[in-house]
């Protein structure tokens, strides 16, 4: 089994790949429909990556994620195809569990990832706590990123908030291609940001922190709500 750390080139894929993109989507679409009708009928219990429209996330923590995820220069050359494969359907199956990330996803076959993060370390993890005290008002202010500037500034900070940078992400897929982070990979990346949307507390729980440590911070400063 294949596992590899990231290690990337520059070669300007988005270009490279555009034309090719349109004709495959509707064959993957029925490709990725059949896989999980067959997997449905093994008694498999999937939760697919359901995209509606060309936004992949919509709300404050989906979003967040991607775009940390193109802020680094080791993910942007293999990312425009786990676009296109997310947004059609590809990925059938994802799991978010602390510090890991499972998928199924269709391609040529369907082909297993496994995304291995690390846990927040102790220290950032309570330095993103004292900063957020009396920042947050309630849980649902959290969950939904109804948060202040400052509040949002702390957890998406690109090197001391909640995401994780490339050298904290180990991944593998089972599919033939040798690049570190193939279009399944990044499917199921951006599927992580997807899923965000309707589960963010899975942020959380996939980095190691728990966000009532935040709202207890709120408490003892005073600063919590019944909002």
């Amino acid at each position: 089994e294949k596992h590899r750390f990231i290690l990337f080139g520059t070669y300007p894929f988005e270009q490279h790949w555009r034309p090719a993109l349109a004709k495959p989507v509707a064959e993957r679409l029925a490709k990725a429909k059949r896989q999980m009708e067959r997997l449905n009928k093994k008694g498999e219990k999937l939760d697919p990556v359901v995209i509606e429209g060309r936004a992949i996330a919509r709300t404050f923590w989906g979003k967040a994620w991607c775009d940390h995820l193109e802020a680094h220069c080791d993910f942007w050359n293999r990312l425009p195809r786990g676009r296109s494969y997310v947004r059609s359907g590809s990925v059938c199956d994802l799991v978010i569990g602390p510090g890991h990330v499972a998928a199924r996803v269709v391609g040529n076959d369907l082909y297993r990832v496994e995304i291995d993060i690390k846990k927040l370390q102790p220290a950032r993890w309570t330095a993103i706590r004292k900063s957020s005290t009396g920042g947050i008002a309630s849980v649902v202010e959290l969950l939904r990123g109804r948060l202040s500037a400052a509040v949002m500034g702390i957890m998406t900070h690109p090197t001391k908030g909640l995401f994780p940078r490339p050298h904290e992400i180990a991944m593998r897929c089972s599919c033939p291609d040798y690049a570190t982070m193939c279009k399944h990979v990044a499917a199921t990346l951006y599927g992580v940001g997807a899923r965000l949307d309707s589960r963010p507390e899975l942020l959380f729980v996939l980095r190691g922190g728990d966000q009532m440590q935040l709202i207890d911070e709120a408490v003892r400063s005073g600063g919590l709500t019944d909002a």
